[in-house]
């Protein structure tokens, strides 16, 4: 790791642990579980504070409902040791993908690559 990278770790937290977090899940933190997205879910040994270590990007819609339940102490079994029941109407957990290339684009939208020519409009020509 470079000079730069170390850096950057100091004082930034959106692109991965700090080198304080790091510190701090190696001394204090009981790891609890991960998730499908690789996201690695810590506690202290006293269970008063819990964290989550991201894998990429710190993106908060990235935790899945079951963690983030965990995480705010809504429930005290972890979803690793005690998995919440799903409805068959539930859909999986899709992380925000709003300012991404994946987002949703309407008919239409000019961030569509395949874009035809519409035969409902007629651009206005000034006389």
């Amino acid at each position: 790791m470079g000079i730069l990278n170390t850096l950057l770790r100091a004082v930034t937290w959106w692109n991965g642990q700090t080198l304080n977090t790091q510190f701090f899940t190696w001394r204090k933190g009981v790891k609890v579980g991960q998730d499908a997205g690789g996201n690695t879910y810590y506690r202290t040994s006293d269970g008063q504070r819990r964290w989550v270590i991201f894998n990429g990007n710190s993106e908060a819609s990235r935790v899945s409902p079951d963690w983030h339940g965990w995480l705010h102490h809504t429930w005290d079994e972890p979803p690793s040791e005690q998995p919440l029941s799903r409805k068959s109407w539930e859909k999986p957990h899709q992380e925000n993908l709003t300012g991404t290339e994946a987002a949703y684009a309407p008919t239409g939208s000019i961030r569509k690559t395949n874009l035809q020519a519409r035969s409902d409009y007629e651009a206005w020509r000034p006389e």
